[in-house]
């Protein structure tokens, strides 16, 4: 069995759960079929496991350089990212127009997590790339999709996305890159941004920066801000374009993309459509974004977990409880009740962790008002659920493997620290709940959250034994989610809570999904589905309740207190 991915658990989420096979009746997957799919997901796995996995380590001990005039990275990383282009997976998902193989979003997505569970530094230049791609294609003109996204998906061109500022960080209402309008059209661009990955580096003949800037006269706020092309490269002399690195951030994890402070110093922009209308573009691929690291959140969990499984099951030591007999041979580590306890917790977050993202992505497939509300609704807790209970799927393996875990001879202390930033970027853990409690469930008088509630509540009546504290626990948020309408500003002080509680429902309801899918089917496997749905709904959804009591009360400790008495 392959340590870096579950293909068995991706056939079950996509062919016995979500009938992904039934999509290929739309008319933009026709041209598919099971076998498509499956060569795909094949495919994936092959090069993940033979191009990306094997320098995962290495790019992690031998980070990205700057001598002060270019970025030196292992070679090992260029040519994982030219098979990756050649094999056409960063196009797959696009319009046949534009080269794309029209993959549904779901296989897409399935596909990818292969590459993030093998090697999430690597893998993150391909989707930065894709999601800058992606939006052009829907925003840009025909010659800006022509000059910059063709590029970009034959392999040529990489993406980035750039947003934070040194004195701004998640604050874009505080964004200060100016942009100057030009005779002939273009603008000027002056200003440094932070925190960019993959800004710089000799991987591509180009790399194309979307960059957030605020046009000479524009309002103060996000309301002010313009999104702009700035090529690293002119496309005509392919001279430097003022683009500048400045330096590069030293991370604790994701060592092998390189993250840089850029500097803007009269670069030449192209205005991405109208001004004043840019952060509403780059929505666009933050949300494309904000599900991409839920997803390697989830995949770097994954990984961690089943390296602690076959760890536990290789690992001989100790005896079982109630055997006082010191001579007794030692007996896998499996077998100890705590480290069961663990296994099981961390199965129970990865594979809930992966139905949530698969089933983001399937309702991209299949666009309706009402599946676009409920994904806007659960974007937030894509993001947020993955990057906090999966990356304690990587700390239990840690905890599993014992002392080894953390040495640097094991790679589960390298998955802890690469998933410890899915929490910050995109969107931090707290603006995702803010997000969620101070908007999604808030817009059109509720309706997303009632959405997902009524979906959460017809799976729960299905399935009786579970279903019933499952139903109990939505009708338990929807009350609390009406009492905190009646003072909002209050109800925000606590908002992570809130995040933590409905993230924890969505994945009880998940799992009864899974096991209904499981439903009179014999084997391993469907009784390890059976058993982590129990420990979830049994085990995991209680932490909710302690949550809605703090909610209930009306808690403004987080407000109220001075700052001073922190020490």
């Amino acid at each position: 069995m392959s340590k870096v991915f579950s293909r068995r658990d991706l056939d079950f989420l996509l062919y016995e759960w979500l009938d992904a096979e039934a999509l290929t009746a739309r008319e933009r997957f026709a041209e598919h079929s099971r076998e498509t799919f499956d060569a795909f997901l094949d495919v994936s796995q092959q090069i993940a496991e033979r191009d990306f996995a094997p320098h995962n380590r290495t790019g992690d001990l031998n980070e990205p350089t700057f001598d002060g005039e270019r970025v030196t990275i292992i070679p090992e990383v260029g040519r994982a990212l030219t098979v990756f282009a050649e094999s056409g997976l960063i196009a797959a998902g696009m319009d046949a127009e534009h080269g794309g193989l029209q993959l549904p979003h779901v296989l897409q997505r399935a596909c990818f997590l292969w590459f993030q569970a093998a090697n999430t530094g690597t893998s993150a230049y391909a989707m930065l790339t894709s999601g800058n791609a992606h939006l052009l294609l829907t925003h840009g003109t025909e010659d800006q999709i022509r000059r910059y996204v063709h590029p970009m998906l034959e392999g040529r061109f990489t993406g980035t996305m750039c947003l934070s500022e040194p004195q701004a960080g998640s604050s874009l209402s505080d964004v200060a890159t100016r942009a100057v309008r030009q005779d002939d059209g273009t603008y000027r661009i002056n200003g440094g941004k932070m925190w960019i990955s993959g800004g710089d580096h000799e991987l591509s003949e180009n790399i194309i920066h979307l960059v957030l800037a605020r046009v000479a006269g524009a309002p103060a706020g996000v309301k002010g801000l313009s999104l702009f092309i700035v090529p690293k490269k002119s496309l005509e002399t392919g001279e430097r374009n003022g683009v500048v690195l400045a330096g590069l951030n030293h991370k604790m994890g994701y060592r092998g993309t390189t993250n840089t402070v850029l500097a803007f110093d009269d670069a030449a922009g192209e205005l991405v459509g109208e001004e004043g209308r840019g952060l509403q573009y780059m929505f666009h691929m933050m949300n494309e974004a904000r599900i991409g690291v839920g997803s390697g959140a989830v995949a770097l969990g994954y990984t961690g977990y089943l390296h602690a499984l076959a760890y536990a099951r290789e690992r001989q030591q100790g005896r079982p409880i109630g055997d006082k007999d010191p001579t007794a041979p030692p007996v896998p580590i499996v077998e100890h009740p705590d480290v069961r306890r663990m296994l099981l917790a961390s199965k129970s977050y990865v594979e809930g962790g992966l139905a949530l993202v698969l089933y983001a992505a399937k309702l991209l497939d299949e666009p309706s008002a009402e599946n676009d509300l409920l994904l806007d609704t659960l974007t937030p807790i894509v993001k947020a659920w993955p990057s906090q209970w999966c990356r304690l799927a990587d700390d239990h393996a840690i905890q599993v493997h014992g002392g080894y875990g953390y040495t640097r001879e094991y790679p589960v202390e390298q998955f802890y620290r690469d998933n410890r930033l899915n929490s910050i970027h995109e969107g931090t853990d707290g603006i995702q709940a803010l997000d969620l409690l101070g908007r999604k469930v808030t817009q059109k008088g509720g309706a997303g959250l009632g959405l997902l509630l009524d979906r959460i509540r017809a799976t729960a009546a299905r399935t009786p034994e579970l279903g019933v504290p499952v139903t109990e626990a939505a009708d338990r948020l929807a009350a609390t989610t009406a009492k905190l309408w009646a003072d909002p500003s209050t109800a925000l002080v606590n908002a992570t809570a809130y995040l933590d509680a409905a993230g924890h429902l969505v994945i009880a309801w998940l799992w009864l999904e899974q096991l209904l899918a499981a439903e009179g089917k014999e084997g391993a496997f469907y009784d390890g589905k059976r058993l982590a749905a129990r420990y979830f709904v049994t085990h995991e959804l209680p932490r909710i309740g302690p949550m809605l009591d703090l909610l209930d009360s009306g808690d403004t400790l987080l407000r109220d207190m001075d700052d001073a008495w922190l020490g």
